[in-house]
């Protein structure tokens, strides 16, 4: 299979994935998507991190890590990858943007590979995975990641495989900082409660998406 036809399936796959008839759905993807929904749960991740870690450098450390998986997962993606490679968003290919179904007019940035959201994300997840090690907290922090990614494309601002190489780096960067947090600090220890506590936020988050989906057409028609 050659690369022209992997690129005509990453095409018609996005096509797949793209929009719907709801209109539910559209203002949940719009909200998901927003970096400053998920505000909350990098609130209650700095709170865990606050009362567990036993000193301001294990804090620190900690949180220095998850800035450098930020950094290097979303970062030099907008500001290298994306301009070097410069492939076009779906919204902006001139072979299939016209058939790409947004969502009030929300189109993107020009070049979309690789994913920044799905990247950053999978990062985050990944390193706090391996750092407070609860099986169920892994399931919903991989699960976070996913639900942006799913809305990306739903949205039709990123194909497929620009998903699939930004989980692809989000995981690589993620492990990779995990790895260098464990050359200069010891492994803390997580409870059950403080993983529930961010398992609680993703939840009322999610609840807030739907939520406010639901009410947003009765207050502009009011």
């Amino acid at each position: 299979m050659d690369f022209d036809t992997l690129i005509q399936m990453d095409k018609q796959l996005l096509l797949l994935l793209n929009g719907s008839d709801s209109i539910w759905l559209d203002n949940v993807a719009m909200t998901l998507t927003n970096a400053r929904t998920w505000i909350p749960l990098y609130v209650a991740l700095f709170y865990v991190v606050v009362s567990t870690t036993r000193s301001v450098r294990e804090t620190l450390l900690i949180v220095a890590a998850a800035g450098l998986c930020v950094l290097l997962a979303g970062t030099i993606d907008d500001e290298i990858v994306k301009p070097l490679v410069a492939r076009w968003r779906p919204t902006h290919d001139p072979e299939i943007g016209s058939l790409i179904d947004t969502v009030n007019g929300y189109r993107g940035g020009n070049y979309g590979f690789f994913s920044a959201h799905a990247s950053n994300t999978f990062s985050l997840a990944v390193f706090f995975s391996l750092l407070m090690r609860r099986r169920l907290l892994v399931c919903f922090m991989v699960g976070w990641s996913l639900v942006n990614c799913w809305t990306r494309m739903y949205l039709g601002v990123h194909y497929p495989g620009d998903i699939m190489v930004g989980l692809v780096w989000g995981a690589l960067v993620g492990w990779s900082v995990y790895r260098l947090y464990r050359r200069v600090a010891k492994q803390q220890d997580f409870s059950a409660r403080a993983c529930d506590i961010i398992i609680c936020v993703l939840c009322l988050i999610v609840a807030y998406a739907m939520l406010s989906a639901t009410l947003m057409p009765i207050f502009y028609t009011a």
